[in-house]
């Protein structure tokens, strides 16, 4: 048999599974990311446990409506300056997981050894939601525990089991893979790292402090984002809440959460399919 019979070899085709491996092997390759989660975390669990030493310090038992103290031992377990660094972190790392390849050049060999570029964001994307929910779930339990166990002192730590506080802790969980993954999309447009990460802080951050709730139009555009949407489902009880003309709803906060992460995959799939062919 010579070289022109020889049946023709071709390489098996990469799996799903492998492209999850590849970025996960990837994602842990960049050195600061352990040490922006590790630090994100430390300082998600200090500022709650901070919160709450101070409520258990300052609250007469007996005192406050049950409603409202419910409201104020949840806040004490993800407060906003909690919600603040997770959003920072969790956005700035959905940026950099995609913006650093486009820097080294990365991406190049990526998208050459996986010509389906939809298949490798998809993959980076379910990568970075798992770690930011299983980093969610880790820090947002520690909290929600710790605090919750210093406010019980004083009675008024809540249980996890109960339907108000499993949404408060749900909601803190499931908003670091929302910002990562929006992150991720904004990165793929910009393709910069410092400037993906800007534009990442200034979608999540900066504009929900532009827009109010004055007028209708307003209002639902400030609903529809990430930011104002956690702080909804944060919300368990509206007591001592003043009234607003346009109110948010739960059930519009959860499909702002997922329609958030579903466009910023879109967007980044879309971004890489057209621009790098």
């Amino acid at each position: 048999m010579n070289a022109l019979t020889l049946p023709h070899r071709s390489e098996p085709r990469a799996r799903f599974a492998d492209l999850l491996a590849a970025e996960w092997i990837k994602f842990w390759s960049l050195r600061s990311i352990p040490w922006v989660l590790g630090l994100s975390a430390l300082a998600i669990v200090a500022a709650n446990l901070k919160s709450a030493l101070y409520t258990r310090d300052h609250y007469t038992p007996g005192e406050g409506d049950p409603a409202v103290m419910a409201q104020v031992a949840l806040n004490d377990a993800f407060n906003l300056a909690s919600a603040d660094i997770l959003m920072l972190a969790a956005g700035g790392i959905g940026a950099i997981v995609i913006a650093g390849e486009y820097a080294t050049g990365l991406i190049r060999t990526t998208l050459a050894a996986v010509p389906d570029r939809r298949a490798v964001v998809t993959a980076k994307a379910c990568v970075l939601a798992a770690v930011l929910t299983g980093f969610g779930v880790l820090t947002v339990g520690v909290s929600f525990g710790a605090s919750q166990a210093i406010l019980s002192d004083v009675g008024i730590g809540q249980s996890v089991t109960d339907p108000a506080a499993l949404r408060y802790v749900a909601a803190a969980v499931l908003f670091g893979p929302v910002c990562a993954l929006v992150g991720l999309g904004v990165g793929t447009l910009i393709r910069h790292s410092a400037g993906a990460v800007v534009g990442t802080v200034v979608v999540l951050f900066f504009v929900p402090s532009l827009i109010t709730e004055r007028y209708r139009w307003s209002a639902d555009l400030l609903h529809a984002l990430p930011l104002p949407a956690w702080q909804r489902l944060a919300r368990t009880s509206l007591a001592s809440l003043r009234p607003s003309v346009y109110p948010a709803t739960v059930a519009g906060a959860w499909i702002t959460f997922a329609a958030w992460s579903l466009a910023s995959v879109a967007l980044a799939a879309a971004a890489i399919h057209r621009r790098d062919h």
